[in-house]
């Protein structure tokens, strides 16, 4: 009499969520790839930059050794500043060297040892004249002279 066709309803319910599971799978798949490619980026960029910023300071310490003296023995400076005073004014002089083991400052005036830029202050009497002598501990030496002016 009133027979109603069969409805297959769990059936196309399962359809749809394998239709749903295999959408969310590309996605999924999909998602991961890119997340995936943009850490690989990421991280190529961070080690270009970890290398040009090595490669900078490389450089850039070898330009200060260089100005230091590099691997020379000298003395880089000895200067007073200012180099002409009133007698009982001070005057800060100041000396750099550069691979020195000793370093000897005549009259003693001061504390002396070997360094790239150190300044101390001197209170000469009358007109001075200091010499500056390092040695290398090989047996080489050198000299520097510095006049100061009293009046």
């Amino acid at each position: 009499m009133n027979e109603q066709p069969e409805v297959k309803r769990p059936q196309a319910l399962r359809n749809l969520w394998l239709g749903f599971g295999a959408v969310a799978l590309i996605v999924l798949a999909y998602v991961c790839f890119t997340l995936g490619s943009r850490h690989t980026e990421n991280a190529d960029l961070a080690y270009k930059q970890q290398a040009a910023k090595t490669a900078s300071q490389r450089e850039s310490d070898a330009t200060a050794i260089e100005q230091l003296g590099g691997n020379e023995f000298k003395i880089i400076a000895f200067y007073a500043s200012p180099g002409f005073i009133h007698r009982g004014d001070t005057v800060d002089m100041c000396y750099g060297v550069s691979n020195a083991t000793t370093v000897k400052l005549d009259p003693p005036e001061a504390n002396v040892w070997p360094s790239a830029n150190r300044c101390m202050q001197v209170t000469p009497k009358k007109t001075t004249t200091y010499t500056l002598t390092i040695d290398d501990g090989k047996g080489k030496t050198a000299n520097q002279q510095l006049t100061i002016t009293v009046k």
